[in-house]
């Protein structure tokens, strides 16, 4: 129950990662969304390797998976900007 409840946080965070970073994504909201799962999955497991979380079960925070979610999507344009440039 708690990846159901990790995806669903990620699908929310990525567009609040959206809206607090604006700008044009190549792959659009879609490619944000994904990324705010992942990044509620890196919270998650970053979390439970730092002992924030005290029971197995229990899943990343908003702020956490925010967070984790506005590195991705920097990391995300970082590299698709760097490939551009490139090509």
């Amino acid at each position: 129950m708690s990846i159901i409840w990790t995806l669903i946080i990620g699908l929310v965070v990525g567009a609040l990662a959206k809206l607090i970073m604006p700008g044009r994504d190549p792959g659009g909201i879609i490619v944000t969304m994904l990324l705010g799962i992942a990044g509620a999955l890196v919270a998650s497991f970053l979390g439970h390797a730092l002992g924030w979380y005290r029971n197995p079960g229990s899943g990343p925070g908003i702020v956490a998976s925010v967070v984790g979610a506005l590195v991705l999507l920097a990391i995300y344009r970082l590299a698709l900007g760097r490939r551009r440039s490139i090509v």
